[in-house]
């Protein structure tokens, strides 16, 4: 049976219906555009000069390339780490043994509960009290340390999720083969779970990517912050705001489209990988191939 047995198809009239929502959704979309644009031409907040500074080197090489960087070697330390953080607590989790199982759950729980904006202003100010950090990185690890500690723990039940989501037959499997809770963890059931939660990953990945704007609390060099001193700089805070918002819009997108890319790049060696075996028909015209001996047609015995 090749439709779905879990619901009905959308018949002709529940297509009508989803078209015309869609269009409604489409003209409120553009209303509440064209009422926003509206609002700021009015404010002259669309005139020629309010732009123009975004045309020269200057806000580009002083501001926004600067920031653009902090703010992805920022996100790019996180992702490792968290990702890093996330298997070995998930991992953890799925333990056999309680000594594991608990202190793992433990720390995933907490990290998950506690806001990233408050595990980054606490580690600010540890690390600026017990001088862990040179001054100038101070606000770089703080960023780091709660982007890795509230992600990781998301992604740790990720993990579980995704191994809990795994049909029973193969960690069985991998024990049939000889192979230790372990390596069937490491080898089979690990490599599966990371695909198949692989869209929730990437949502993880652009939140990591937008918290790290967080860092502006604590005078990280981000992107929001480059943009508050373009406008001190240049008395036009707004336009800098919306220009900072548009590059975060391209790099979530291009952080999404690169996800999905290497998600179907391991589905697809997925496939090639561990397609179904096909075993050859036993050739039944072969010589003892099925013939079973009977008590006369058993040869004399040697003597």
């Amino acid at each position: 049976m090749s439709g779905s047995v879990l619901f009905d198809a959308p018949g002709p009239r529940t297509k009508r219906l989803y078209a015309a929502v869609g269009v409604a959704s489409v003209i409120l979309v553009l209303l509440a555009l064209w009422f926003v644009i509206d609002k700021l031409n009015e404010k002259g907040q669309l005139t020629a000069a309010k732009w123009k500074p975004f045309l020269t080197g200057e806000i580009w090489t002083e501001y926004l390339i600067p920031g653009l960087i902090g703010t992805l070697i920022a996100a790019a330390i996180s992702v490792v780490f968290a990702m890093v953080l996330g298997i070995l607590l998930g991992v953890g989790r799925l333990s056999t043994k309680a000594w594991i199982r608990w202190p793992c759950g433990i720390v995933v729980e907490f990290f998950r509960a506690v806001p990233v904006l408050l595990m980054m202003l606490f580690t600010f100010a540890l690390y600026a009290n017990y001088n862990l950090f040179p001054p100038d990185r101070l606000a770089l690890a703080a960023v780091v340390t709660g982007l890795t500690l509230y992600n990781g723990s998301v992604v740790a039940e990720l993990v579980r999720s995704g191994v809990y989501s795994l049909p029973k037959g193969q960690s069985e499997a991998g024990m049939a083969i000889g192979l230790t809770t372990g390596k069937s963890m490491r080898m089979i059931l690990l490599p599966q779970a990371i695909t198949a939660m692989m869209p929730a990953i990437v949502g993880q990945l652009v939140v990591i990517l937008k918290d790290t704007a967080l860092g502006y609390i604590i005078t990280y060099e981000e992107l929001l912050r480059k943009a508050e001193q373009i406008g001190n700089f240049t008395s036009n805070l707004l336009p800098a705001l919306i220009v900072v918002g548009v590059i975060f819009v391209i790099m979530n997108y291009g952080v999404t489209v690169l996800a999905h890319r290497v998600e179907r790049l391991m589905r697809r060696r997925g496939r090639s990988a561990g397609g179904p075996l096909t075993a050859e028909p036993l050739d039944q015209s072969a010589v003892g191939a099925s013939e079973v001996l009977t008590a006369g047609d058993r040869p004399p015995a040697a003597n």
